[in-house]
């Protein structure tokens, strides 16, 4: 698809010299939707697909999702997945890592998966700084199994499981895993984006690309926490979702690049120990 405005001489121009600004990457499957209208899980498949175009990786990737929304991810993303139960992806691309060391590993997996059943799994995956590359949407809810309470979950929020809202003093407070992750120091990267809006689009792929980029360079464990919106499970149009998430999502989840021990810079967080080796096969 191409895109042009008119500009003086443009009658002299051949067609080809119009600029293309929009292409589907050949990664990206032609298929109907499973998600829900509204759901942000689409816009994070798009810009994984252009990441890992763009890198030239999607022939070399081995990916693992999980249980939960993020299931449906290897019918979008043209590249060879491995389906694993729920919350163990990170345990299931350890395995991966270990005998195909020269392979692009990747996790897609929800907050109900990675922050919940499968905390463990991602605990020690990152503690081991293992040469994995995970993907991290965030909407706050159990979305396939009927909008229960997550560990994301905002406080005051109603789900299925919480009709009244969740209370701190009796279902705790929502964790935020991304920056618990980032104090290990087998991470090398962390960062979290949103798909709010446009600009924040160009940031979150900016934080995926550079996720992807720390793998190929031979770092530790990377991490990228997408928050998304959730218009069903939250009870909401989709654009009442969206404005949400700009408003009291992102003030309980701050966003940005939180650490980067790859970088030329300064880390965010300095916890005075070297990254471990990272085992290989």
């Amino acid at each position: 698809m191409t895109l042009h405005t008119p500009e003086p001489g443009d009658a002299a121009r051949p067609a080809a010299a119009a600029r293309l600004v929009y292409a589907k990457p050949d990664v990206l499957r032609d298929r109907s939707t499973h998600y829900c209208p509204g759901c942000g899980h689409g816009v994070v498949h798009r810009l994984l697909a252009e990441v890992l175009t763009e890198l030239d990786l999607p022939s070399h990737t081995i990916a693992v999702a999980p249980v939960g929304c993020a299931v449906f991810a290897y019918d979008y993303l043209e590249v060879d997945f491995v389906e694993a139960p729920h919350g163990r992806a990170p345990a299931v691309a350890t395995g991966i890592r270990r005998v195909r060391p020269e392979a692009f590993v990747l996790t897609y997996q929800g907050d109900g998966d990675l922050a919940a059943i499968g905390t463990a799994e991602i605990v020690h995956a990152a503690a081991r700084g293992e040469r994995i590359t995970a993907i991290f949407v965030n909407n706050g809810i159990y979305g396939m199994t009927g909008g229960q309470m997550a560990p994301t979950t905002l406080l005051g929020q109603r789900t299925t499981s919480s009709p009244n809202g969740r209370d701190a003093a009796l279902m705790g407070y929502p964790i935020r895993i991304t920056e618990m992750l980032a104090q290990l120091p087998g991470v090398t990267y962390a960062a979290r984006g949103t798909i709010a809006d446009v600009a924040s689009i160009g940031k979150l792929k900016a934080m995926i690309k550079r996720a992807c980029q720390v793998q190929i360079e031979g770092g530790g464990f990377a991490l990228v926490e997408a928050l998304s919106n959730c218009p069903v499970g939250w009870g909401m149009t989709p654009q009442q979702s969206i404005e949400h998430l700009k408003g009291p999502v992102v003030e309980a989840y701050p966003l940005g690049v939180i650490v980067d021990r790859g970088a030329t810079v300064a880390p965010t967080l300095d916890l005075g120990c070297p990254a471990p080796a990272h085992p290989e096969a």
